[in-house]
């Protein structure tokens, strides 16, 4: 029986978010095993089930637009697919939008390259002092830093970054970072690099970016409650 190959866009929201990459991942697998779906295993001694995440999305942060690649053993229709694991996922874990994809395609981790954030600050910092500090940053050449006793260079994982939304004592910043193998940035490191990092904040990850846009093999189904964001 032939496979199929689906790439599943979905938000996480809620508790949810507190929970490992890897206990997400577990999530999904008994979410699909409960919908019944045809779920493929990978050949050898030990079959795993064969399901690959774009990105592991760090504890505590939210997304609206995580990308999960599944396989299934046949042929299957998309708005089965959403259906049965609508009724299955725990909460906080929110089908947006299902395809297929060619079997052949690159797999999602070798793709990914950047990855946009929305992070909310609570700071009693005014506006003018905010921009000073990002346009600092913006203008550094480098930015060392050290992560796990490792020196690095803070400023080529930087994007793009701007101040989004102002109001009495938050902020919010969009940024936008690398996050290719070896050369990831983070929104906290960010933060600390402004000075803002002492202050309460929340993360969402509002996309992910590829190389190259992997062709669809079937037509796109949305879910119906949970719009796609555009990009």
């Amino acid at each position: 029986m032939s496979e199929t190959r689906w790439r599943i866009t979905y938000a996480v929201e809620g508790p949810i978010r507190y929970i490992s990459h890897l206990e997400q991942v577990r999530a999904w697998e008994r979410a699909i095993r409960r919908a019944g779906l045809p779920l493929a295993y990978t050949k050898g001694f030990t079959p795993r089930p064969r399901l690959q995440v774009a990105a592991p999305l760090p504890l505590g942060f939210a997304s609206e637009a995580e990308w999960l690649d599944l396989w299934l053993e046949g042929p299957v229709e998309p708005e089965t697919i959403v259906r049965a694991l609508t009724a299955t996922l725990p909460e906080g874990l929110a089908i947006r939008s299902i395809e297929e994809v060619p079997l052949g395609a690159p797999s999602l981790s070798s793709q990914v390259v950047a990855a946009e954030y929305e992070v909310r600050v609570e700071t009693a910092l005014g506006v003018d002092e905010i921009r000073r500090r990002i346009e600092d940053l913006l203008a550094a050449e480098t930015l060392p830093r050290e992560r796990r006793g490792r020196p690095y260079d803070l400023r080529p994982l930087i994007l793009d970054l701007s101040l989004e939304e102002s109001r009495a004592g938050e902020i919010v910043l969009t940024m936008r970072l690398s996050a290719r193998e070896g050369a990831t940035g983070r929104p906290e490191e960010v933060l600390d690099a402004l000075g803002l990092a002492d202050g309460f904040f929340r993360v969402t990850r509002r996309s992910i970016q590829l190389t190259v846009s992997t062709p669809p093999a079937r037509e796109t189904a949305k879910s119906s409650s949970h719009p796609e964001r555009s990009e």
